[in-house]
């Protein structure tokens, strides 16, 4: 955790403090009748990071919330520092379906399955 609080201070972007929920995850989670996501960065991955996503809808001190059309994508505030700015996703493709984190500003480079991300360091 110290780690990404000090990269976290050393980002560009690391000011912008908004997440745009796409209409496919809206409508990916009343499918499934949730109306909560939580979004986390956690160490890891092939990239460095990686995106986690859940279904929770406890809401912490620390927590953001977003709201679109009745659904609710919550992120604490150190992972905000690193998706600021980003779009969160549902996507489908013949091998797999699931959430993701799509136009990260703060993301320099990411691998292929879109899982894990590297940031950008001023």
């Amino acid at each position: 955790m110290a780690l990404l609080r000090r990269l976290a201070s050393r980002m560009p972007g690391r000011y912008l403090s908004t997440l745009v929920i796409d209409p496919t995850t809206v409508s990916r989670l009343k499918e499934i009748e949730e109306d909560t996501l939580r979004v986390t960065v956690d160490g890891g991955g092939c990239s460095g990071f990686q995106y986690k996503f859940d279904l929770d809808s406890t809401v912490g001190p620390d927590d953001v919330v977003f709201e679109r059309d009745g659904v609710r994508v919550i992120t604490d505030q150190l992972s905000l520092d690193f998706i600021g700015g980003s779009k969160v996703e549902f996507h489908e493709e013949l091998i797999r379906s699931a959430f993701r984190i799509v136009d990260n500003p703060q993301a320099e480079e990411g691998c292929s399955c879109g899982v894990s991300f590297s940031v950008k360091i001023d």
